[in-house]
């Protein structure tokens, strides 16, 4: 890890570790959330509710992973190699464990549900923090540019635009928290910082594949 890497990685979870003290200790970033979702976007601006309830699936794991996959097995049939493919596997995995693990821990309740006003839901069965959507987006498509070797600086700003769109549509849709947008946005870049660690692994895994595939008779 160079040292302009470690400080990043050091940075981003400093960040996301604050947001987690923030939410759990009530404090202002709670009275943000409240705030926010008392003004009730989607009720302020609804003519552009349908466009976000579209844009929205580009966050969703399913359908977003979906899609990345067919591009990335196109990619590693064209270049005979795995690596795409165990870089975004690796990626979600990753990401699964440990925006999961917070999930569940913190049980936190999303704005639609809210019981107590000022109240920051935690520890009451739900599965809302940090945002699995924002997370997704960040990592989905921050692998897509990982992986754009030619385009990866176009790459780069496309998947930010993305990510920082997909957060703010939570916030207007009501689905979340804007403290969850947040530790969902350092949750994300905290895998895709991780990535280069255990792309030792990754190529391990890669040789062994990429043998059997041209191994005779395949």
């Amino acid at each position: 890890m160079s040292r302009r890497h470690a400080i990043l990685f050091g940075l981003t979870g400093l960040i996301y570790l604050l947001v987690v003290v923030a939410v759990v200790c009530d404090t202002t970033l709670v009275d943000l959330d409240w705030a926010l979702k008392q003004l009730r976007p989607y009720k302020r601006w609804p003519d552009v509710q349908p466009l976000l309830n579209i844009w929205i699936v580009a966050g969703q794991r399913g359908p977003s992973a979906i899609v990345a996959c067919l591009w990335l097995g196109w990619r590693s049939y064209r270049t005979r190699t795995a690596r795409p493919l165990l870089v975004m596997g690796a990626a979600l995995l990753l990401l699964n464990i440990t925006v999961g693990g917070v999930k569940i821990v913190t049980g936190r309740l999303g704005p639609h549900y809210a019981h107590y006003i000022g109240s920051p839901e935690l520890f009451s069965g739900g599965t809302i923090f940090p945002s699995g959507h924002t997370a997704n987006a960040v990592v989905t498509w921050g692998v897509l540019a990982y992986l754009a070797v030619r385009w990866r600086r176009l790459g780069t700003v496309l998947a930010g635009l993305t990510a920082v769109s997909i957060g703010l549509t939570t916030v207007y849709l009501g689905t979340h928290w804007v403290s969850d947008v947040f530790a969902g946005w350092a949750a994300g870049v905290l895998v895709l910082l991780a990535l280069p660690l255990v792309e030792p692994l990754l190529a391990a895994a890669d040789e062994r594949i990429t043998a059997l595939w041209r191994a005779p008779g395949r």
